[in-house]
């Protein structure tokens, strides 16, 4: 594929994702709700999508733009201890069901992400998601997919290309954290960001 076809396809999948930007409007106020009052975002990808749930996490304990204060999300793809303990020890689609388990309450949120959407570790996080009572979202590649089928709700990119899947849901991700961080001023007092602000001066 050329440079000019990828540029091209990705245009194509931007051109298509108003579904798309609507879901994630309606994610983002959501988890607005859920970590103001105290829950946690986890994520859950293999290889580039392990990264992009990292970036995610990275995204809402840091900062997107604006200064905030953090908020609970862990990445279950970056914590490489468990990730071989539990590798070792049970079987291969047990690898994020299991951190979700151990760390997921009723009412938090499981964000799991595959370009295929048939991931068996991710889909099967998604079932032990849902089985706690977590809120279970996915970012996809074209529908129907298993990981589609066993979330709450999904954002699927149209696309051919895996490259441009991860491009599109980098791009979703960062709406995500546009939404939030939008939903995040108007129901907390500017005040208490600005106290934040000048105490990390």
């Amino acid at each position: 594929m050329s440079t000019t076809q990828h540029v091209a396809h990705l245009r194509d999948a931007l051109e298509r994702f108003e579904h798309g930007c609507t879901v994630l409007e309606d994610w983002g106020s959501a988890l607005v709700r859920v970590l103001t009052s105290g829950g946690r975002l986890l994520a859950a990808g293999n290889g580039g999508s392990a990264a992009q749930a990292q970036h995610l996490t990275a995204e809402l304990v840091g900062r997107y733009q604006g200064e905030r204060r953090p908020f609970s999300a862990i990445c279950l793809s970056a914590e490489t201890s468990s990730l071989t303990a539990i590798t070792n020890d049970y079987p291969p689609d047990e690898l994020f069901a299991r951190q979700v388990e151990a760390h997921g309450r009723p009412g938090d949120v499981f964000v799991g992400l595959s370009t295929s959407g048939s991931s068996a570790n991710v889909v099967n996080a998604a079932r032990r998601a849902r089985a706690c009572g977590l809120k279970v979202w996915a970012l996809t590649g074209p529908a129907p997919n298993p990981l589609a089928d066993a979330s709450d709700s999904y954002v699927a990119v149209e696309a051919a290309s895996t490259a441009t899947v991860q491009e599109m849901h980098l791009v979703a991700l960062h709406l995500l954290c546009e939404v939030f961080d939008e939903h995040l001023r108007i129901s907390e007092p500017t005040g208490a960001v600005a106290d934040l602000a000048e105490a990390h001066r």
